[in-house]
C-alpha cells in the first residue's frame, strides 16, 4: 500500500475487531505482553474489562486501506478504579464546579501499572505522524463521546515527550524498581547495603527455611490450569484482605492468560508440607521482571517479602534480566533496594476550568517529588557497584 494512501480512523469496541497477526505486527519484539492482543482479548472476553466494569473498550486504530498501521488501547471509562494514576480528587474538584468526570477515555491499559509503548506504530511507518494522528483521534471521539478529557497512562518517556510537547499536562510519579548493574550472584545484591541492611536483609530471607517453606518459581511447559486457579485464589485472597481491595479480575482471565501467553507468565509458589500456601503471579520479558498479583492461604513472618521479593530478585540475577518491577506502591520496597523511577502520565481536560486547576495541582505535586526521592534514596542507600567486589565483602 502506497505511503501516500489516506489513513483511515476506526475506533474498535472489541479487540477482536483486528485479528491477532496485525495487532501483534505493530507490538516490538520483547515488548511487555500488556499490549499485545493476547493480553487485551483476555480482560474483555473474561468479563474483567468491559462496559460493565467501568472499562468500555474504545481502541483507536488507523489503517491504510486494509492494512491496520497504527493503534492505542483505550477505554471510556467510567470510575478510576484499576489506573494507579490517581485522579479522584480530580474527580471532586470537577462536582463542585459542576462537571461530570466521567466518563473520561484512557489511553492505556487494564489493571496494569506498567511503562508500555501506548502508541503502537508498523515499522516503515512516519512514527510521529502516526502518532499525531493517533491522539488526534484521541479527542476527536473523547470530545464526541462527551468525555471530560484524554489521559495517557505509563507511556514510555518519548511518548511522554511527545504529548507534552503537544499540550497535554505531564504527570509524574514514582514507582520502586529493582535495577541490576551486573550482579553475577545473590550476594553481589547484599553487598550493597551496610552491615545491619544486609543482616536484616539475610535474615528476613532465611525464614522461609527455618518456617519448612521452599519457594520455586513454575514458567513455560510446567504451567497449568491448574497454577491459573491458585493464582486466581491468591488474586481474591488479598483483595478480600484489605478494606480497599476489589475484585476486578475473573477466574477467566487467568485461564486465558496461562493458556494464551505461556512464554510470558511465571508464578512464583511457596510450599509447606506438600502443600502451595502463597504465590505470585508474574509476567516477565527477557529484560523485565513484572510483578502483578499475590496472595496467601497461611501467614508467616517475611513470607510476602520472600514470594515477592526476595526469590525474584534472586531468579532475575541468575536470568540476567535487567529490571525487576514489582507494581505500585513502594514504602516497603524501598529498604529492600529498590529504587525510586519515575512513571509518566499526561492529561488533556476540556473543561478549562478544570484543566486549570488540574495544571496548577501538577505544578504543586512536582517540586513536592524531588524531596520525596531524595528521601527515598537516602533510605534505600544503596552503595555504588562495583563490578567485582571484593572477596568476603557481603560480611556477616
Amino acid at each position: 500500500m502506497p505511503a501516500d494512501t489516506p489513513l483511515k480512523v476506526r475506533i474498535l469496541d472489541t479487540i477482536r475487531d483486528v485479528p491477532a497477526a496485525q495487532w501483534d505486527a505493530l507490538v516490538a519484539d520483547g515488548a511487555p505482553p500488556f499490549v499485545r492482543h493476547a493480553w487485551l482479548s483476555a480482560m474483555e472476553e473474561s468479563g474483567s474489562a468491559t462496559e460493565d466494569t467501568g472499562w468500555a473498550p474504545h481502541h483507536l486504530t488507523l489503517w491504510r486501506g486494509r492494512k491496520l498501521v497504527a493503534a492505542a488501547p483505550a477505554y471510556l471509562k467510567f470510575h478510576s478504579m484499576g489506573e494507579y494514576i490517581y485522579d479522584f480528587g480530580w474527580a471532586n474538584a470537577a462536582a463542585q464546579l459542576g462537571v461530570e468526570y466521567y466518563p473520561k477515555l484512557l489511553v492505556g491499559g487494564p489493571l496494569s501499572p506498567a511503562t508500555v509503548p501506548r502508541f503502537l506504530t508498523a515499522p516503515g511507518e512516519d512514527a510521529a505522524l502516526l502518532r499525531r494522528a493517533l491522539l488526534q483521534a484521541a479527542v476527536e471521539t473523547a470530545q464526541a463521546q462527551d468525555c471530560s478529557g484524554v489521559h495517557v497512562l505509563y507511556p514510555t518517556d518519548e511518548e511522554a515527550d511527545f504529548l507534552e510537547e503537544a499540550g497535554l499536562a505531564r504527570r509524574i510519579t514514582l514507582q520502586f524498581h529493582w535495577k541490576n548493574p551486573g550482579y553475577q550472584r545473590y550476594d553481589d545484591y547484599l553487598a550493597r547495603f551496610d552491615s545491619k541492611r544486609r543482616n536484616q536483609l539475610k535474615r528476613e530471607r532465611a525464614a522461609a527455611a527455618t518456617q519448612g517453606i521452599q519457594l520455586r518459581t513454575v514458567r513455560g511447559a510446567d504451567l497449568t490450569q491448574e497454577h491459573a486457579q491458585r493464582a486466581y485464589t491468591f488474586y481474591t485472597s488479598t483483595c478480600e484482605r484489605h478494606a480497599w481491595g476489589q475484585v476486578q479480575l475473573t477466574p477467566g482471565f487467568f485461564e486465558r492468560v496461562f493458556r494464551d501467553l505461556p512464554d510470558t507468565v511465571e508464578m512464583v509458589e511457596a510450599v509447606k508440607d506438600g502443600k502451595v500456601i502463597a504465590g505470585a503471579f508474574n509476567l516477565a520479558t527477557p529484560e523485565r521482571l513484572y510483578g502483578r498479583y499475590w496472595g496467601c492461604t497461611e501467614e508467616h513472618p517475611f513470607l510476602h517479602f520472600n514470594v515477592c521479593l526476595y526469590h525474584s530478585v534472586d531468579d532475575c540475577i541468575r536470568s540476567g534480566r535487567k529490571v525487576f518491577e514489582p507494581g505500585a506502591g513502594g514504602e516497603h520496597k524501598v529498604s529492600r533496594g529498590f529504587e525510586p523511577t519515575a512513571v509518566h502520565s499526561a492529561h488533556l481536560i476540556f473543561d478549562k476550568r478544570l484543566d486549570k486547576a488540574v495544571r496548577s495541582f501538577l505544578r504543586m505535586e512536582h517540586a513536592r517529588l524531588a524531596p520525596a526521592v531524595e528521601e527515598a534514596e537516602r533510605i534505600c542507600g544503596l552503595k555504588p557497584w562495583a563490578s567485582n567486589p571484593a572477596p568476603g565483602s557481603t560480611g556477616t
